[in-house]
């Protein structure tokens, strides 16, 4: 799923069902586990498009263990996928309080840029890129957000500074690409933003 969603699979078609088979596997060796939960939502978020299952996962994940920070996590991008940007931050930031100095903060403060973006929330969406590029300057979906949400409050300059550097840790990125690597769902203002920002089609 990852090697899909970051642009880096040989053949997409190939992972993507992969990670589908390797999911459901893994539910029916231990469909209890948090964690397990979690991820399988997840990737039937992304990978499938089956939101309503991965939120029934990420909500099941949260009351079985409700101090998972990988939980949370994961119940955000589920809710976030299904068009529900509120619900997602409350997600992101549940997650935060319970691993303030997690490793995968970073994928967090995207999640929780582009549910910002799509609430029109465009100046907290560029501080939670910013946070995901102090704990990793080339994570590319950062500049991604910080590009929309720099073009959402008018700021070009700031905008296309973003969209260059994304461009330069993922020069093959287009936006038609990026929506077909799966974990959209209808995100209009972000694609309005990356628009706006001169990113290539």
């Amino acid at each position: 799923m990852l090697s899909i969603l970051l642009g880096y699979a040989v053949d997409p078609q190939f992972e993507r069902k992969e990670a589908i088979r390797l999911m459901r596997l893994a539910l029916s060796v231990d469909d209890g586990d948090p964690e397990t939960l979690a991820l399988a939502a997840v990737i039937s978020a992304f990978m499938v498009g089956d939101c309503e299952s991965a939120i029934e996962m990420t909500d099941r994940a949260v009351a079985l263990n409700p101090n998972s920070y990988f939980a949370w996590h994961g119940r955000g991008h589920a809710y976030r996928v299904a068009g529900l940007p509120e619900e997602a931050l409350r997600s992101f930031e549940r997650a935060i309080r319970i691993s303030p100095v997690d490793p995968l903060l970073p994928v967090v403060f995207v999640g929780l840029a582009q549910a910002f973006i799509e609430l029109g929330r465009f100046d907290e969406a560029i501080v939670a890129g910013k946070k995901a590029l102090r704990q990793n300057p080339s994570f590319s979906a950062a500049y991604r957000y910080l590009a929309s949400a720099y073009a959402g409050l008018g700021c070009d300059a700031e905008a296309r500074a973003a969209a260059a550097r994304l461009l330069e840790v993922d020069p093959a990125f287009t936006i038609s690409e990026w929506i077909a690597r799966g974990g959209q769902s209808n995100p209009r203002l972000v694609i309005e933003g990356l628009r706006k920002a001169g990113l290539p089609e």
